[in-house]
């Protein structure tokens, strides 16, 4: 069953409640109070441009547990010769419009709408939201955005103009901010491919209410 949120009320259903393609709730706004609420319950928004904000709660978490992310020999390599300089909360407003802009293999569109950014950029101006920046000659090559709840990173969005860039930004999250865990949201190969792993929304709950 998908619920329909109204503006002016501030609650989201039970996660349990969600519809198997993690479809949860419909409506409302992204104020900087529901998407807390949103994120310290388990929820995030994504919808198109076109459509009505849709809230999310898959029954499957895809995340990363920092002491298990999958490092290469030449990524180690890549590392060691210090390439790239990594920043934090540096250019927020620049990592987003990038992740938003950046052309995908296989998508046509963004996501992440300008309503979207605007939100986000609230969340960053208030502390909530952070931003990890990959430069290389003080060019912004790469770097992620998500939402920090305790010990918990809501990775929303990675973008790379560099070859492994965006792989550098997620190690130095790994290694950097004692997390003990990195939500990826949903799955993908590439994500795969660097150790992240499923579990159940339950399993999820309980670290992110640690």
């Amino acid at each position: 069953m998908v619920f329909r949120l109204l503006d002016d009320e501030i609650i989201f259903p039970d996660v349990a409640l969600a519809e198997p393609d993690g479809l949860l709730a419909v409506g409302g706004n992204l104020s900087l109070e529901r998407l807390v609420l949103a994120y310290r319950s388990g929820i995030f928004p994504w919808y198109s441009e076109d459509d009505p904000i849709l809230w999310y709660a898959p029954h499957e978490r895809c995340v990363i547990y920092p002491d298990r992310i999958k490092v290469s020999k030449s990524m180690l390599a890549l590392l060691k010769k210090q390439i790239f300089t990594v920043t934090l909360n540096q250019a927020f407003e620049q990592v987003i419009f990038h992740c938003a802009t950046t052309p995908r293999l296989g998508q046509d569109g963004t996501w992440i709408t300008t309503e979207m950014q605007n939100a986000y950029i609230n969340l960053h101006k208030n502390g909530i939201a952070h931003s990890i920046e990959v430069w290389q000659n003080e060019k912004l090559v790469g770097g992620l955005y998500g939402i920090k709840i305790g010990n918990v990173f809501c990775g929303e969005s990675m973008f790379s103009l560099a070859s492994n860039a965006s792989k550098t930004a997620l190690i130095f999250l790994t290694k950097n901010f004692g997390l003990e865990l990195i939500d990826c949201q949903l799955p993908n190969e590439h994500l795969m491919s660097l150790g992240a792993e499923m579990i159940s929304m339950q399993a999820y709950l309980e670290v992110l209410n640690h």
